[in-house]
């Protein structure tokens, strides 16, 4: 159960004996649309959600950052001084190297660690682990922005979301681009965030779902994944294969015309996983047109032809997301597909209001019919970004 900033912050003294220096939260992501696209520096369309992660932050005299959750109240400690040596020696283990990588690529960045204050941080999500929403990256945001606050590192939100990745990928050890912490970081309320994963050029997009009165629902299957596991890896190292063979650096730079070419030059699994990146591209920026020239209720064809060429092309959908995106869509969604890495996680439906508990109990009923573990649905909102927060703001 999630706990107010207020109570939080209490945690935070009873723990420390003092009072933090401020709390900072930063919301979990869903994406509508852009799967796969942001390390072959492609096109993505996600947006923050009413999901977040807190982190009561407080400095301390003697150069040392100590970490500790509500859901681990194992406090994990060590000198920001030894963080790159620990890194380099594989030392940096669990969920607390999500917050201690953050310190580490600060460094990286240019934060002197050898100077700059110690911490104590004390962490807080309402943000589900390993449903596709990336609590990875609201961690890693949250931390991000309190450190760039009490270290007055003048960073921007671009740069700190350079350095949540560089988090995962050199810490956590996962090969993940940089969308979910863009969108972390950069979120608005009942907007998307486009980002370009080559220039990392960002504009909010309106969704005006409230006024189309759509809702977005997340149905969880409860399959858990892990990025840092095989089948991500082997995704992108085709992609990169694929890009190569296509003579270019990434397959940004393959077009949907040089398709034809492309299956004449790759195997069948590189040439199915080229053409998921480059079609998905095509995607986003068709939605991002849809969405502004039209609204909301024309992206549905789009986010179902997102989910087969996920299924099919890219191979990292599974049968439970294929069943919730199929009944849903049967019962009323005005599209659906799978978010996230895949393998396991979270599909969302465009669900008119008036029909979301029956998109819900419909997918339950399926999932039931079929002997799949019962899955967590509910519906998001788009919200704002990674913020600081005070003490007497009520939960979100």
């Amino acid at each position: 159960m999630s706990v107010t900033v207020q109570q939080l912050s209490e945690h935070f003294s009873s723990l420390t004996g003092r009072k933090p220096d401020g709390v900072w939260s930063a919301p979990g992501r869903v994406n509508l649309i852009g799967e796969h696209t942001d390390y072959n520096e492609g096109f993505v369309l996600p947006f923050a959600i009413d999901r977040r992660t807190r982190a009561a932050v407080g400095l301390r005299s003697d150069g040392i950052i100590r970490v500790t959750s509500t859901f681990d109240d194992t406090p994990v400690e060590i000198p920001l001084s030894d963080l790159d040596a620990a890194r380099a020696a594989g030392k940096i283990t669990g969920w607390s190297a999500y917050p201690l990588g953050v310190a580490w690529a600060l460094g990286q960045h240019g934060a002197d660690l050898t100077t700059v204050a110690g911490v104590d941080i004390i962490i807080d999500s309402t943000v589900p682990v390993g449903a596709g929403l990336s609590s990875s990256a609201a961690i890693e945001s949250s931390v991000a922005l309190a450190l760039n606050d009490l270290w007055s590192l003048g960073f921007s939100r671009e740069k700190l979301a350079k350095v949540g990745q560089m988090a995962e990928n050199d810490v956590v050890g996962a090969p993940t681009g940089i969308m979910d912490q863009s969108a972390s970081l950069l979120g608005a309320p009942d907007s998307a965030v486009f980002l370009d994963c080559r220039s990392l050029d960002a504009t909010v997009v309106p969704l005006r779902l409230t006024n189309a009165e759509l809702s977005i629902l997340v149905m969880d299957t409860r399959v858990s994944h892990s990025h840092a596991t095989g089948g991500y890896s082997e995704r992108r190292a085709s992609c990169e294969a694929g890009a190569s063979a296509m003579g270019t650096s990434s397959l940004r730079d393959v077009s949907v015309a040089d398709l034809d070419r492309a299956r004449e030059i790759l195997d069948d699994v590189t040439f199915r996983r080229v053409r998921h990146v480059v079609t998905e591209n095509q995607r986003v920026l068709d939605t991002v047109r849809a969405l502004n020239d039209q609204g909301p209720l024309a992206i549905g064809a789009l986010l179902d032809a997102s989910h087969v060429s996920m299924r099919d092309d890219f191979e990292i959908s599974i049968p439970e997301l294929d069943l919730a995106v199929e009944t849903a869509r049967e019962h009323g969604a005005i599209g659906a597909r799978m978010t996230g890495g895949g393998f396991g996680g979270a599909a969302i439906a465009l669900v008119p209001h008036a029909r979301v508990s029956e998109v819900e109990g419909a997918v339950k009923e399926a999932f039931a019919a079929r002997g799949f573990t019962e899955p967590v649905t509910f519906t998001v909102t788009p919200s704002q970004g990674a913020e600081r927060n005070t003490a007497a703001t009520p939960e979100a």
